[in-house]
């Protein structure tokens, strides 16, 4: 497994990260005790960064994780949650205000069963731009708490997560230097959508470490082909589905393309993908591991042809 460095924050990251969105049943049932086992396969192989939010299965993520992690000494993982976005009652809320994301760390801490939280980043900031305060509170009043948890020890790194790259791009500039430590850019650094790489060099001017998630562009870059709820406009969905069969005609799998191409920047500290099977982790582990088919690339880009970096809003 390889390891790169997260900005500025002294942290060591590996290559591919666990997503732990899968541990909350986001995308289907799962075998709770698989899931578990998934997480010591990941940490056995080699991973060590780990990605989970209270919002992933309204809780149930973090909690399940939280099953393993207490028999995992701390030194052998870094970990992230997120405040912000959460789930009530089966319902989606969202609530960035000083005292609800300072409560938010301590009952992750709970959940989870550490005692600090390594990277505590502040969940998809594009729902509060819509809400009273705007962009700006995050600035003025969610940034500054988790900072004084930062000062209590309680949190290690602070950081921002959006599907907008624009929105990452304007809290960095709207915050004092060193605050935004890390970000978590997702569907924007994969074989249809390779935006993200814009920003990069804005990233490394400001010391922010970057971290990406979402290489099968949440289903469209899998031969299984997208849920019914992806969010992707209908000439991308087919224009995917046109690329994983020509792959598949190959013999390359396209899951196995878009997880090397996802990884394939050095600038780019970790790819995070989630899992509930550890044979399934593996497996994507092993992709990585391989030489990557840049002609193959190529021609995969060519059929999405002008669905190109077209995106769509975040649910």
């Amino acid at each position: 497994m390889e390891y790169r460095a997260l900005g500025k924050t002294g942290l060591e990251v590996s290559t591919i990260g666990f997503g732990a969105s899968s541990l909350g049943g986001v995308f289907h049932s799962f075998d709770e005790n698989r899931g578990i086992d998934a997480v010591f396969t990941g940490i056995d192989a080699g991973i060590n960064y780990i990605d989970v939010s209270p919002y992933y299965g309204h809780y149930k993520a973090e909690i399940v994780l939280g099953k393993a992690l207490k028999d995992i000494p701390h030194e052998k993982f870094v970990l992230s949650t997120k405040v912000g976005r959460y789930g009530e009652d089966g319902k989606n809320t969202w609530d960035y205000s000083a005292e609800r994301v300072t409560r938010s760390a301590y009952e992750s801490m709970e959940r989870l069963h550490i005692d600090f939280i390594d990277i505590l980043y502040v969940h998809d900031i594009e729902f509060q731009a819509s809400l009273p305060g705007g962009l700006q509170k995050i600035a003025d009043e969610t940034l500054p708490a988790l900072l004084r948890l930062k000062e209590e020890g309680v949190v290690k790194h602070v950081g921002v997560t959006d599907l907008q790259l624009e929105n990452l791009k304007w809290i960095v500039e709207h915050t004092p230097a060193g605050t935004i430590e890390c970000l978590l850019s997702f569907c924007h650094f994969c074989l249809n959508d390779d935006k993200l790489a814009d920003f990069l060099d804005f990233f490394d001017e400001h010391n922010v470490g970057v971290t990406n998630a979402s290489p099968f562009s949440m289903g469209l870059l899998t031969e299984r082909g997208v849920p019914e709820w992806h969010p992707a406009p209908k000439p991308l969905v087919r224009k995917c589905a046109e690329a994983a069969e020509y792959c598949k005609q190959q013999g390359y799998p396209i899951e196995k393309l878009a997880m090397q191409y996802s990884c394939s920047n050095p600038r780019v500290a970790s790819t995070v993908f989630s899992t509930t099977r550890p044979e399934n982790l593996l497996k994507n582990i092993a992709y990585v591991e391989e030489p990557i088919d840049w002609n193959l690339v190529e021609k995969v880009k060519e059929i999405i042809g002008d669905q190109q970096r077209v995106s769509w809003a975040n649910t």
